[in-house]
């Protein structure tokens, strides 16, 4: 008998304890361009304490889903929450500023377009690199996927979508390779010297090059300044009373050490 009421009360030590664990973990999911720093975050953040941040990369539209059905404490995008995503229980956090880099292979010799150039070469018709000072070769334009924060914000800001029966729809060509995430734009177009893709400033490396937009580079400052104006917001979609483990990690992502590592990690700060 008393070896069954220790091993009963170990059984209930242990569920108690694994309650106890579920309930200190923070749940975050969304966009793709967003999930990069927060894992770097997520990861500073839990050398510090106890709690557990959990992050899955799921696309803007479906962590704004997930923060208001409840099923993560936070959603991430990396574009504006529109009205019709809204509700009168979540609230919107901007966490950083990101550039969208318009990117090119490394072999490309053409380094600055308009943003008319590249509006026209999106929707196809602008077809040949030697149409805009390039070698006499077929251009091929690399988008994100529909749903993609990315995306969203980079058709908004170019004006890259177009009106059918009142309602509003891509006008990127269907022609458009397309890519899931930062990481298969980088690499179709490192690995295509015709190739041009839309990524996170963040993201850049020595994998590809960014081209300068109206003879402005995609730098910090020039985001900052305005000169660069291919720009979206880092936004976080929480509850308007969050959970205590999740207000704690909102408020470090906000307080000076987490706008430290926004800076460090090539975003712009807010705070």
């Amino acid at each position: 008998m008393k070896t069954k009421l220790i091993t009963a009360l170990s059984a209930a030590s242990m569920l108690f304890a694994t309650s106890a664990f579920a309930s200190n973990t923070v749940t975050v999911s969304g966009s793709t361009s967003v999930s990069g720093i927060m894992e770097v975050l997520a990861e500073k953040y839990q050398a510090t304490q106890q709690d557990v941040v959990e992050v899955q990369s799921t696309g803007s539209s479906a962590g704004i889903r997930a923060a208001k059905e409840g099923t993560s404490m936070i959603g991430m995008s990396s574009r504006d929450v529109k009205d019709s995503e809204k509700n009168e229980v979540t609230q919107e956090i901007v966490m950083a500023m990101d550039g969208i880099a318009v990117a090119v292979n490394n072999a490309n010799q053409v380094q600055d377009l308009s943003i008319e150039q590249v509006k026209k070469i999106y929707m196809g018709e602008i077809k040949n690199w030697k149409e805009v000072g390039g070698a006499d070769q077929p251009i091929v334009a690399v988008t994100r996927e529909v749903g993609s924060g990315t995306r969203g914000a980079f058709e908004d800001i170019m004006g890259l979508t177009r009106k059918i029966n009142d309602v509003t729809v891509t006008a990127i060509s269907p022609r458009a390779q397309v890519g899931s995430g930062n990481g298969a734009i980088k690499t179709l177009v490192a690995n295509n010297p015709y190739a041009i893709g839309f990524i996170s400033l963040g993201s850049v490396d020595d994998s590809l090059s960014a081209v300068s937009i109206e003879g402005a580079a995609a730098t910090k400052d020039n985001i900052k300044s305005g000169s660069y104006g291919i720009a979206r917001p880092f936004v976080l979609l929480v509850n308007n009373q969050p959970a205590d483990e999740a207000q704690q990690f909102l408020d470090f992502i906000m307080g000076t050490n987490g706008q430290a590592i926004v800076a460090e990690e090539g975003y712009i700060e807010v705070n």
